[in-house]
């Protein structure tokens, strides 16, 4: 009986959702103070009633309630309790129910924090966001019921997918789909300052907290991701231009575009209508990265195997809301006012070359992921665009950028003075070469260029902690004033610099492990021992183990350094019963900041294994940037400017007068 509330309350999830996509945007258009507060009221029910229906599905996985069709197909009654709770995801049903319930939320967080919006914007906002989760709901409901019976009930089910069966898998889709669907907020802003056909500095302050939320959490999403994949597949990368990767990547681009574009509207509102097309394009590649990954057009281990009817269903979803967005920006936009000038040497000039490279990358990515399509859909033939391309052409198009970064905070607004700027970065500069070279030195060479890659790395560090000394006065007041001016700055600027910072950090690590990680391929009986990154491994057998829905074979390795045992490290290949799927588990041994990962192969006739070993210098800076960067989104985030928006022109725009009327 609970599964069929659960069922209920999406259905009466979808009644709410129409009656506020439409009554809240009637009332704005009337300027019905009743209609409108339909708005907020009818966001917080939506948000209980998808969060009672996906409690439901989440109980009937716990339960193991096989009677139910997606619990069959992705549990088993001997899967540990925290991949009950993941498994309602990690299946097309269970996370579109995700997708819907954080959509919910985020429109719930507008009606209660959005107290200081106009009246109209936050109705049509709000409005917008229900036309969003009526598509959603409708797909689920037509196309991806979670809660479909079976007759008569299974006694045992299938088993989650033993790949994801892991706690990043636990931790990774939640994170995205913050940011993913977040973004649907910055969306829904822009098409509400459209239909009304005004927008100021004040929008761009409302719009840039839910920008740098979603921002950050994808940025752990991917992350998160991308850790999962190094460990858990056991193939030693940790990114491979996968196309499912490039969906969740080119949101990230276009949403760090952004980000910083919203910045220079709401200090000198200046890029008004390249931030509205901002907005629309970030969300409408957030809605193309869960068509490719539903569509059945993709083969990736990040793919859910969907039949094309949902495909379809989605592709139209895509052509409403993006289309439908875009013919209103093509209408409306010519009507906005264009905003302020300022001189090509200014802080705004290097956040719109910033914007023009991220967005010219995007659009690289954007094509390298979706030529193979077409050209299968429209030729029939097949090719395949991988890391070559992308390395090649992502990587010069960003190299000018990480040399450009650290001079943005430091160049003043409308017009900056850039030799300043360099007489304050060349001390940076020379330390992060000398650096560089030192560490060249260290690893024993190396292509001349990756000198460079770690320079620029360097200099994203050192250069966002110049920004702060520079503007706490060290060295040239007292050093007690300095501490005092250094606290007194505003978290904003604290979280810039950390999150520049964490760029340049994961920078290192790219560069790092790119140039001076070692491969071993080599076969190994009891015993043998092999060299790598300055350890000695020595192989000690395999030994059988058993999980509680799995059995495995380890292999046990001692490490040692200079003749002395320091650690050792278990590698292992499982497989699950119930699916009978076989799986690698890497093991990984971690020195400071870099990683000794060994991965087993296949047996081999004469008694021996096949071992992958790699040394891999300084690996866990990569994902150690990304938490920095998104530590440096959460500091911002607690900038009371950023979280109370700009509660005084509220009086002002209920009126008219807050934001900018067309011409």
């Amino acid at each position: 009986m609970i599964i069929e509330l659960g069922h209920y309350a999406l259905v009466l999830a979808l009644a709410t959702a129409i009656i506020v996509s439409f009554v809240p945007a009637i009332g704005a258009a009337r300027r019905d103070q009743a209609m409108m507060d339909i708005g907020p009221l009818g966001s917080v029910l939506l948000f209980a009633l998808v969060a009672f229906s996906f409690g439901v599905l989440t109980y009937a996985h716990v339960v193991s309630d096989f009677s139910v069709q997606n619990v069959w197909e992705n549990s088993h009654s001997l899967v540990p309790l925290l991949y009950k709770y993941s498994g309602v995801w990690g299946n097309h049903e269970g996370s579109m129910m995700l997708w819907l319930l954080i959509l919910a939320l985020f429109s719930a967080l507008v009606a209660v924090f959005g107290r200081n919006l106009p009246d109209t914007l936050k109705a049509n906002v709000l409005s917008v966001q229900a036309w969003i989760s009526v598509a959603f709901i409708f797909f689920i409901l037509l196309t991806s019921n979670p809660f479909a019976r079976l007759y008569p009930a299974p006694a045992e089910g299938k088993d989650l997918n033993p790949v994801l069966q892991d706690v990043g898998l636990a931790i990774h889709p939640p994170l995205l789909y913050l940011g993913y669907v977040g973004f649907s907020v910055c969306f829904s802003f822009a098409v509400a300052a459209l239909l009304e056909g005004r927008i100021d500095a004040a929008w761009a302050r409302w719009v840039r907290p839910w920008t740098l939320a979603a921002w950050t959490f994808l940025t752990l999403g991917i992350a998160m991701g991308s850790y999962w994949a190094y460990y858990e597949l056991g193939w030693g990368g940790w990114w491979f231009w996968d196309p499912v990767e490039n969906a969740s990547f080119m949101p990230w681009l276009a949403g760090t575009a952004l980000l910083h574009s919203a910045l220079v509207m709401e200090k000198r509102e200046a890029l008004k209508i390249w931030t509205v097309l901002l907005a629309i394009l970030t969300f409408s590649l957030s809605l193309m990265g869960t068509f490719l990954v539903r569509s059945g057009v993709l083969t990736s281990v990040h793919a859910f195997a969907s039949d094309p009817t949902r495909g379809i269903f989605i592709l139209c979803i895509l052509l409403i809301f993006i289309g439908g967005a875009l013919s209103l920006f093509a209408f409306r936009a010519p009507l906005l006012t264009s905003g302020g000038l300022f001189a090509p040497i200014s802080r705004e000039g290097a956040l719109v070359v910033n914007n023009l490279i991220l967005t010219v990358a995007c659009g690289t990515v954007l094509t390298g992921t979706l030529y193979p399509l077409l050209l299968e859909t429209l030729t029939g033939d097949k090719i395949s665009v991988g890391p070559p391309f992308f390395n090649m052409t992502f990587g010069l198009l960003m190299a000018p950028l990480l040399v450009i970064v650290p001079f943005g905070p430091l160049l003043a607004w409308k017009r900056g003075d850039m030799l300043g700027a360099l007489q304050r970065l060349y001390v940076a500069a020379g330390l992060a070469f000398v650096a560089a070279l030192a560490f060249f030195y260290a690893e024993h060479g190396g292509p001349v260029l990756s000198v460079l890659g770690l320079a620029a790395g360097l200099f994203l560090v050192l250069g966002a902690i110049a920004d702060l000394w520079y503007r706490a006065g060290v060295g040239k007041v007292a050093p007690a004033i300095a501490w005092r001016r250094l606290k007194g700055l505003p978290r904003s600027a604290f979280g810039t610099a950390l999150a520049h910072a964490g760029l340049g950090i994961s920078v290192l690590g790219m560069v790092a492990v790119s140039t001076f990680q070692t491969e071993h391929v080599t076969e190994m009986k009891q015993g043998q021992t092999v060299e790598a990154g300055g350890y000695s491994l020595r192989f000690d057998g395999m030994r059988p183990a058993k999980g509680p829905n799995y059995s495995e074979e380890r292999g046990h390795f001692t490490i040692a350094r200079g003749g002395v045992e320091v650690a050792d490290v278990w590698s292992s290949k499982r497989i699950y019963t119930a699916r009978q799927m076989p799986t690698t588990e890497a093991g990984i041994l971690t020195f400071g900041l870099s990683q000794l990962y060994v991965s087993l192969g296949d047996a081999t006739e004469n008694g021996g294994i096949v071992v992958r070993i790699w040394w891999k210098p300084f690996i866990l800076c990569i994902w150690g940037g990304a938490l920095v960067m998104s530590l440096g989104g959460f500091v911002s985030l607690s900038d009371r400017r950023l979280r109370v928006g700009a509660p005084n022109r509220r009086k002002k725009a209920v009126a008219g007068g807050a934001m900018e009327p067309a011409e």
